[in-house]
């Protein structure tokens, strides 16, 4: 009662609207009563009485008047409170808060899509798949030893939070703004090389009390559209055998290798997954595995016990995004069928499909990538057709100064694939549920 009483102290802004709002319903109350006067007895009689003998106007004319006034007024006094009380609450303007509630309540019917990877690959996917649904489950990979995160590991103990980071950061609502702010690198001191978000997460997997844990409690600082699970919680170091017979462990080191891969392995092998990343493969509509680094950012996942099955058994759409650019020490000279080979003898034969590149690359990159050991990777869709894997060739190239997936392209490719991928009658359903749940979300 007291509190509800504060609404009146002076300086809240609100009371002019409260104001408003209470005339224009004695406003909408007189209309009524030109036209049932029985309900309004004094007041209808004396309002008729006016109209009549000074205004001249006829009572149903006054009726619609007095109400379409009264309407109008109350629609916009609910409007400037909202405003107010928006305006408190949120650091957003009343129309982006409109906006925010619009796309979450729509999204939120989208297709359930599964991404399996990790590196820039993956969060760059995340940053163009987001715009078109929020059930998004991304499993990244918890292999890398190099950098911030290595640093974190070797002292801490904890699982390595750079990529668990950047896709975070990438389904996050206000992506631009968190990103500078967690990919921020401190230069000096103890801390020089790493990242602000990298702490971060840190912070909260020891407040929280597990890097899970933490792992959800950035999820909801950041307000993210989807969910991001770690592959395994267990503390993995992976390792290759290559070509020659000798092994290298470490993902920095797999991936520097000069010598070719012949295949991956974790320690320890029997690595589990979270219940909730069987869940989600069980429930998606499509599974995608990439972009990334083949060897360190896939493949690892598919190493951790009960997931290529799970995969194996969904009734999703399965899709290998293959890499645009071959990659020194990992899958140098390596073409489109050779990636997909690389995921079969890892995994079991898991796809549908393959998204390649089709665009041209800028000689002038193709000359500074050349000069590092690597090339664009030939599509031969012939080759990856006879496998059993039907290619989806699609412009996917942003052009920068760097060979990358376009996040808008590649995330427009794969939703037009999955409705392609759909029987006649399984699209009319898709279409009936994400129309109609937009519309509903507009009301």
């Amino acid at each position: 009662m007291w509190k509800t009483i504060k609404w009146l102290y002076p300086g809240m802004g609100i009371k002019r609207w409260l104001t408003l709002g209470l005339a224009s319903t004695m406003l909408v109350a007189l209309g009524i009563g030109f036209f049932y006067p029985q309900f309004f007895h004094g007041v209808s009689e004396i309002a008729i009485m006016l109209t009549e003998t000074r205004l001249g106007i006829a009572n149903w004319l006054a009726g619609i008047i007095l109400i379409t006034t009264g309407l109008l007024m109350a629609g916009y006094a609910l409007h400037r409170t909202f405003r107010v009380v928006v305006g408190e609450l949120s650091p957003m303007e009343a129309g982006s808060v409109v906006d925010a509630i619009y796309t979450r309540r729509y999204l939120q019917y989208g297709p359930k899509i599964v991404v399996i990877g990790g590196g820039t690959g993956l969060s760059t996917l995340l940053k163009g798949i987001k715009e078109y649904t929020s059930n998004i489950t991304a499993i990244v990979t918890v292999t890398d030893d190099g950098g911030s995160s290595g640093r974190l590991r070797g002292e801490l103990g904890i699982l390595p939070p750079g990529d668990i980071r950047n896709c975070l950061v990438a389904l996050a609502d206000k992506e631009s703004s968190m990103e500078q702010v967690l990919q921020y690198r401190f230069t000096g001191g103890d801390i020089a090389g790493h990242s602000l978000g990298n702490l971060f997460l840190v912070a909260l997997s020891d407040l929280s009390g597990g890097f899970y844990s933490g792992v959800r409690e950035l999820s909801k600082v950041l307000a993210i559209r989807g969910k991001v699970l770690p592959s395994t919680l267990q503390n993995v170091v992976m390792g290759a055998e290559l070509t020659d017979g000798t092994e290298v462990r470490g993902e920095s080191s797999v991936s520097k290798s000069s010598k070719k891969i012949r295949r991956i392995f974790l320690e320890p092998k029997e690595c589990q997954p979270l219940p909730e990343t069987l869940e989600a493969i069980k429930e998606a509509d499509a599974i995608i595995l990439g972009p990334g680094s083949l060897y360190t950012s896939v493949l690892p996942n598919l190493l951790i016990e009960g997931v290529p099955d799970a995969i194996g058994l969904s009734k999703a759409m399965k899709v290998y995004v293959c890499n645009v650019m071959t990659q020194p020490g990992e899958t140098k000279n390596y073409t489109a069928s050779d990636h997909l080979k690389a995921i079969e003898r890892h995994g079991g034969r898991l796809l549908d499909y393959i998204m390649v590149n089709s665009e041209e690359i800028p000689e002038r990159l193709i000359e500074r990538y050349r000069s590092e050991g690597a090339a664009p990777v030939q599509a031969n869709i012939k080759k990856l057709e006879r496998m059993g894997v039907k290619a989806i060739a699609e412009d996917l190239v942003q052009e920068t100064n760097v060979v990358r997936h376009h996040p808008q392209k590649l995330a427009r490719a794969i939703i037009k694939l999955i409705f392609v991928s759909k029987t006649p009658s399984e699209r009319v359903r898709f279409l009936r549920k994400y129309v109609s749940s937009g519309a509903r979300s507009q009301e």
